[in-house]
Protein backbone atom coordinates (compact mmCIF):
# COMPACT_ATOMS: atom_id res chain seq x y z
CA UNK A 1 0.00 0.00 0.00
CA UNK A 2 3.12 2.47 0.60
CA UNK A 3 4.97 1.31 -2.23
CA UNK A 4 1.91 2.47 -4.49
CA UNK A 5 0.90 5.53 -3.01
CA UNK A 6 4.87 6.64 -3.28
CA UNK A 7 4.89 5.60 -6.88
CA UNK A 8 1.84 8.03 -7.50
CA UNK A 9 3.78 10.84 -5.95
CA UNK A 10 7.05 9.77 -8.11
CA UNK A 11 4.40 9.82 -11.16
CA UNK A 12 3.23 13.06 -10.14
CA UNK A 13 6.59 14.46 -9.57
CA UNK A 14 7.64 13.19 -12.99
CA UNK A 15 4.49 14.81 -14.79
CA UNK A 16 4.66 18.22 -13.44
CA UNK A 17 8.21 18.49 -13.90
CA UNK A 18 7.95 17.42 -17.79
CA UNK A 19 4.64 20.12 -18.14
CA UNK A 20 6.87 22.83 -17.14
CA UNK A 21 9.79 21.41 -19.40
CA UNK A 22 7.47 22.01 -22.15
CA UNK A 23 6.04 25.60 -21.02
CA UNK A 24 9.55 27.10 -20.24
CA UNK A 25 11.00 25.47 -23.71
CA UNK A 26 8.12 26.87 -25.90
CA UNK A 27 8.13 30.12 -24.03
CA UNK A 28 11.84 30.86 -24.66
CA UNK A 29 11.25 29.89 -28.43
CA UNK A 30 8.29 32.32 -28.66
CA UNK A 31 10.65 34.83 -26.79
CA UNK A 32 13.79 34.42 -29.27
CA UNK A 33 11.35 34.84 -31.76
CA UNK A 34 10.00 38.08 -30.86
CA UNK A 35 13.87 39.39 -30.25
CA UNK A 36 14.51 38.23 -33.83
CA UNK A 37 11.32 39.99 -35.33
CA UNK A 38 12.04 42.87 -33.73
CA UNK A 39 15.96 42.95 -34.74
CA UNK A 40 14.95 42.34 -38.24
CA UNK A 41 12.20 44.95 -38.17
CA UNK A 42 15.05 47.67 -36.79
CA UNK A 43 17.40 46.87 -39.57
CA UNK A 44 15.15 46.75 -41.80
CA UNK A 45 13.55 49.97 -40.90
CA UNK A 46 17.46 51.43 -40.52
CA UNK A 47 18.23 49.90 -43.71
CA UNK A 48 15.42 51.99 -45.56
CA UNK A 49 16.51 55.45 -43.98
CA UNK A 50 19.58 55.04 -45.18
CA UNK A 51 19.06 54.14 -48.71
CA UNK A 52 16.62 57.25 -48.40
CA UNK A 53 19.20 59.58 -46.95
CA UNK A 54 21.41 58.91 -49.98
CA UNK A 55 18.60 59.10 -52.37
CA UNK A 56 18.23 62.36 -51.15
CA UNK A 57 21.80 64.04 -51.33
CA UNK A 58 21.75 62.38 -54.31
CA UNK A 59 18.74 64.60 -55.66
CA UNK A 60 20.51 67.57 -54.18
CA UNK A 61 23.08 66.81 -56.27
CA UNK A 62 21.96 66.77 -59.31
CA UNK A 63 19.76 69.73 -58.61
CA UNK A 64 22.98 71.95 -57.69
CA UNK A 65 24.15 70.29 -61.51
CA UNK A 66 21.18 71.70 -63.06
CA UNK A 67 21.43 75.44 -62.30
CA UNK A 68 23.96 77.90 -62.99
CA UNK A 69 24.48 81.91 -61.45
CA UNK A 70 24.66 84.71 -62.95
CA UNK A 71 25.23 88.65 -62.73
CA UNK A 72 22.76 90.70 -64.58
CA UNK A 73 23.59 94.45 -64.40
CA UNK A 74 23.96 97.56 -66.34
CA UNK A 75 19.90 98.69 -67.59
CA UNK A 76 17.97 96.39 -65.79
CA UNK A 77 14.81 97.34 -63.17
CA UNK A 78 16.67 95.08 -60.93
CA UNK A 79 20.34 94.11 -60.72
CA UNK A 80 21.83 91.01 -59.22
CA UNK A 81 22.87 87.66 -59.00
CA UNK A 82 20.35 85.20 -60.39
CA UNK A 83 20.21 81.22 -60.54
CA UNK A 84 19.08 80.05 -63.60
CA UNK A 85 18.44 76.56 -65.35
CA UNK A 86 22.33 75.53 -66.87
CA UNK A 87 20.26 75.36 -70.21
CA UNK A 88 18.67 79.03 -69.94
CA UNK A 89 19.01 81.71 -72.43
CA UNK A 90 20.33 85.31 -71.58
CA UNK A 91 16.24 87.01 -72.39
CA UNK A 92 15.57 84.67 -69.22
CA UNK A 93 18.35 86.17 -67.71
CA UNK A 94 17.21 89.42 -68.18
CA UNK A 95 13.61 88.57 -67.25
CA UNK A 96 14.65 87.77 -63.97
CA UNK A 97 16.32 90.97 -63.21
CA UNK A 98 12.75 92.68 -64.63
CA UNK A 99 13.89 93.15 -67.66
CA UNK A 100 15.22 96.01 -69.25
CA UNK A 101 14.83 99.77 -68.67
CA UNK A 102 13.93 102.27 -71.18
CA UNK A 103 17.70 103.33 -71.58
CA UNK A 104 18.37 100.17 -72.67
CA UNK A 105 19.79 98.87 -75.93
CA UNK A 106 18.49 95.07 -76.84
CA UNK A 107 20.44 95.03 -80.15
CA UNK A 108 23.53 95.50 -78.13
CA UNK A 109 22.98 92.00 -76.38
CA UNK A 110 23.24 88.78 -77.95
CA UNK A 111 19.46 87.40 -75.81
CA UNK A 112 19.50 84.04 -77.44
CA UNK A 113 22.86 82.71 -76.37
CA UNK A 114 23.21 80.25 -73.55
CA UNK A 115 24.19 81.34 -70.38
CA UNK A 116 27.19 80.17 -68.23
CA UNK A 117 27.74 79.97 -64.66
CA UNK A 118 29.39 82.74 -62.87
CA UNK A 119 28.80 84.98 -65.82
CA UNK A 120 28.25 88.90 -66.27
CA UNK A 121 25.46 89.46 -68.42
CA UNK A 122 25.99 93.88 -68.86
CA UNK A 123 23.11 95.35 -70.68
CA UNK A 124 24.34 98.77 -72.32
CA UNK A 125 22.20 101.63 -72.77
CA UNK A 126 21.40 103.34 -76.25
CA UNK A 127 24.02 105.40 -75.59
CA UNK A 128 26.89 102.77 -74.76
CA UNK A 129 25.93 101.04 -77.30
CA UNK A 130 25.84 103.70 -80.19
CA UNK A 131 29.65 104.79 -81.58
CA UNK A 132 30.94 108.26 -79.42
CA UNK A 133 30.80 110.74 -81.94
CA UNK A 134 33.07 113.92 -81.79
CA UNK A 135 33.27 117.06 -84.09
CA UNK A 136 35.70 116.12 -86.02
CA UNK A 137 36.67 112.89 -85.08
CA UNK A 138 37.33 110.32 -87.73
CA UNK A 139 37.13 107.45 -85.30
CA UNK A 140 33.60 106.44 -83.74
CA UNK A 141 35.39 104.13 -81.10
CA UNK A 142 37.62 107.30 -79.95
CA UNK A 143 36.74 109.21 -76.63
CA UNK A 144 37.80 112.98 -75.97
CA UNK A 145 41.24 111.59 -75.13
CA UNK A 146 41.56 110.43 -78.45
CA UNK A 147 41.96 106.83 -77.00
CA UNK A 148 40.09 103.41 -78.16
CA UNK A 149 37.36 102.67 -76.56
CA UNK A 150 37.58 98.70 -76.51
CA UNK A 151 33.57 98.84 -75.70
CA UNK A 152 32.57 100.63 -78.65
CA UNK A 153 34.42 100.50 -81.06
CA UNK A 154 34.55 99.41 -84.64
CA UNK A 155 36.72 96.69 -86.56
CA UNK A 156 38.50 99.75 -88.15
CA UNK A 157 39.18 101.71 -84.99
CA UNK A 158 40.21 98.38 -83.60
CA UNK A 159 43.18 97.90 -86.02
CA UNK A 160 44.45 101.07 -85.55
CA UNK A 161 45.80 99.67 -82.05
CA UNK A 162 49.38 98.27 -82.43
CA UNK A 163 49.74 94.50 -82.96
CA UNK A 164 45.77 94.19 -83.76
CA UNK A 165 44.93 93.42 -87.26
CA UNK A 166 41.83 92.18 -88.52
CA UNK A 167 41.44 88.74 -86.96
CA UNK A 168 42.18 90.08 -83.15
CA UNK A 169 39.92 92.92 -83.94
CA UNK A 170 37.24 90.48 -84.74
CA UNK A 171 37.87 88.52 -81.96
CA UNK A 172 37.50 91.41 -79.87
CA UNK A 173 33.92 92.31 -81.26
CA UNK A 174 33.29 88.66 -80.53
CA UNK A 175 34.09 88.38 -77.52
CA UNK A 176 31.83 92.02 -76.60
CA UNK A 177 29.05 90.16 -78.17
CA UNK A 178 29.23 86.54 -76.08
CA UNK A 179 30.23 88.27 -73.32
CA UNK A 180 28.94 91.40 -73.21
CA UNK A 181 31.36 94.99 -71.81
CA UNK A 182 34.77 94.30 -71.14
CA UNK A 183 35.18 95.35 -67.10
CA UNK A 184 38.73 96.07 -67.38
CA UNK A 185 41.22 96.55 -70.18
CA UNK A 186 42.77 93.73 -68.60
CA UNK A 187 40.30 91.59 -69.95
CA UNK A 188 41.66 91.71 -73.60
CA UNK A 189 44.28 89.17 -72.53
CA UNK A 190 41.23 86.74 -72.22
CA UNK A 191 41.57 86.63 -75.89
CA UNK A 192 43.05 84.30 -77.67
CA UNK A 193 46.36 85.91 -79.69
CA UNK A 194 46.29 88.91 -77.10
CA UNK A 195 48.76 88.14 -74.39
CA UNK A 196 50.87 90.52 -72.10
CA UNK A 197 53.37 91.73 -75.09
CA UNK A 198 50.64 92.43 -77.50
CA UNK A 199 48.65 94.54 -74.42
CA UNK A 200 51.66 96.08 -73.09
CA UNK A 201 51.75 97.92 -76.61
CA UNK A 202 47.85 99.32 -76.29
CA UNK A 203 47.57 99.82 -72.95
CA UNK A 204 47.83 103.41 -73.08
CA UNK A 205 45.78 104.00 -75.90
CA UNK A 206 42.78 102.43 -75.03
CA UNK A 207 39.50 102.94 -72.07
CA UNK A 208 36.45 100.85 -71.41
Amino acid sequence: MHDRIEKKKTAKVFTVSVFLSVFLLFSGCAQKTDEDSLEETVLSDGGQSEESISEKEDDGQENAQETVFVYVCGAVNIPGVYELQKDARVFEAVEQAGGMTDAASPDAVNQARIVSDGEQIYVPTVEEAQPQSLEGAASSGADVSGKVNINTAGKEELMTLTGIGEAKAQSIMDYREEHGRFTAIEDLMQIEGIKEGVFNKIKEDIII
